[in-house]
């Protein structure tokens, strides 16, 4: 019996114009947390859809227990045992949770499909590991994090024994991030094999025992977890030293160039607004971040600010100029730019080019056009431009199709199109989700030179480290108000987490006594 429940061998993989694995070698032992960790378009999670048989690999074999194996679709994948949870979620939005799950693995009697026994199965798998969720609540209606359990809960369903993860905290919560994370190591207890993609090094510390490092499509090295610190994974990802501390110099600020003035934003479906009267004003020269829990607001917040869901009350201006009822190319045009949230469904057109992206917002100006045709020369210079500054790894350059770049890639090519405009404010969303240390430094330094030269910033991130390393005042939202404001050099985690959790100020500094 082999050591290895799963092999990967000498697996090479081409898409036109990029070798995105080049002879890759991975080995899984049974019962074992594996990561698999790596730079923006390194290769990571083409191996990981060669193992799931959404690609066939150009070169190389795959054995499972020793044997090889011959993985052609994801139902064979299903047979041997090998489930996977992709980081853009494969569910039916209109369906329920229970379709979702049994989706594909469905039991009928006499061509009538039979849920009672799945319905029963799919309980006892949530009460089993801890992963309540409503069977017939649609997915639509559900959080991200209980759309990531029903994707774990469909690998269970199957009977999998070897589960991958694809970058699956990349939307979640601190909480939601802590509750799988005790999840995988109870899998792993049972004897489950998990392969995990991440880029966040302190997961890969608290939770895995080995981590296979690829770079630019090459296998660097395995080691075990409990050889190496942080710095070495670092280092050994982006192939030289990366700093974890964001350096800034003392902000300079000048005149208000956002003012929200008694904001309150509906909610869909709700009886109560989900953004209450809030007031507050970012100056040029500083950044001002949002702290909060996810789902107090936060995202009604910024559609109101940048047009993409209007305001029921208040009033919000750029500059002197009020644009509470503008347009979202109004606003643009005003100085306000926006790196958002979800960057498939507001960031990018999966089906344009990257060239075609990275003007989406300025393609209109004269440089980009003549007599209402597009110049697609200049547009292709500009994106060369860009891909080179911010270093985003695309396999036919200003040509590559959106759809076909990877998570991280298609992040970079937001924040590069949102920077190159120059703007007067800009509102930077999870700006860094889904992207390598590397990566984040980089982001992390040009939204520092945006502040630097002048521009007001608005940091909306459930990173609380990255909310405290970057801002220069933190506002906290709970329950769709604001509840503090704090300086950002005095501000602790533990003190902003008790504001999140909706302590008072009264509470906090009994705690703070006590504390003390």
């Amino acid at each position: 019996m082999s050591e290895y429940v799963i092999e990967m061998l000498g697996i090479t993989k081409k898409f036109p114009g990029i070798i995105a694995n080049d002879d890759v070698t991975l080995q899984l032992k049974k019962g074992e947390i594996h990561a698999l960790l790596g730079e923006n378009g390194a290769g990571k999670s083409t191996l990981m859809s060669i193992l799931f048989g959404l690609y066939q690999p150009d070169a190389g074999q795959i054995r499972k227990d020793g044997e090889v194996v011959q993985i052609n679709n994801p139902n064979d994948a299903n047979r041997l045992h090998i489930g996977m949870v992709h980081q853009h979620f494969k569910l039916v939005d209109v369906f329920t949770v229970l379709d979702n799950i049994i989706l594909g693995a469905e039991q009928t009697k006499h061509g009538i499909l039979q849920k009672h026994e799945a319905r029963a199965k799919v309980l006892e798998l949530c009460q089993q590991y801890g992963l309540a969720v409503d069977p017939d609540a649609t997915i639509e209606e559900i959080s991200v994090g209980m759309q990531q359990r029903v994707e774990i809960l469909k690998m269970l369903f199957r009977d999998n024994d070897i589960l991958i993860f694809d970058e699956p905290t990349a939307v979640l919560t601190p909480q939601e991030i802590d509750e799988l994370m005790h999840s995988m190591r109870g899998f792993a207890k049972e004897g489950k094999s998990i392969l995990f993609i991440t880029h966040k090094l302190n997961e890969i510390m608290a939770v895995a025992d080995r981590v296979t490092v690829l770079r630019k499509g090459k296998h660097v090295g395995t080691v075990n977890v409990a050889d190496v610190t942080m710095d070495d994974l670092a280092e050994m990802m982006v192939g030289r030293k990366v700093s974890f501390v964001t350096e800034k110099a003392e902000a300079h600020v000048g005149e208000a160039k956002l003012r929200v003035q008694n904001l309150s934003v509906a909610g869909r479906n709700a009886a109560k607004d989900k953004v209450h009267n809030i007031n507050f004003s970012v100056r040029g020269g500083e950044i001002v971040g949002i702290a909060g829990i996810d789902g107090n607001g936060q995202t009604e917040l910024v559609h109101a600010l940048t047009g993409l869901a209007p305001a029921s009350k208040g009033h919000i201006f750029i500059g002197n100029e009020e644009v509470t009822g503008a347009s979202v190319r109004t606003r643009n045009n005003k100085g306000l730019s926006h790196i958002p949230e979800d960057r498939h469904k507001h960031g990018l057109v999966l089906d344009y080019t990257l060239g075609e992206n990275l003007v989406l917002k300025d393609y209109f100006e004269p440089q980009y056009q003549h007599a209402g045709f597009l110049r697609f020369d200049a547009i292709t210079r500009h994106a060369e431009e860009l891909i080179e500054k911010f270093d985003i790894r695309s396999g036919q350059g200003a040509n590559t199709i959106a759809r076909s770049m990877s998570g991280g890639n298609q992040q970079k090519a937001i924040v590069a199109r949102e920077l190159a405009l120059s703007p007067d404010v800009l509102i930077a969303v999870q700006p860094t989700r889904g992207l390598d240390v590397g990566a984040i430094e980089y982001i992390h330094r040009q939204i520092i030179a945006a502040r630097d030269s002048g521009r007001a910033v608005l940091l909306v991130s459930l990173e609380l480290d990255e909310v405290m390393n970057l801002s220069d005042r933190i506002l906290v939202m709970h329950d769709g108000e604001i509840v503090a404001e704090v300086d950002a050099k005095y501000a602790t985690a533990q003190e902003l987490g008790l504001y999140m959790s909706g302590a008072s100020k009264q509470q906090i500094a009994a705690e703070n006594e006590v504390n003390a």
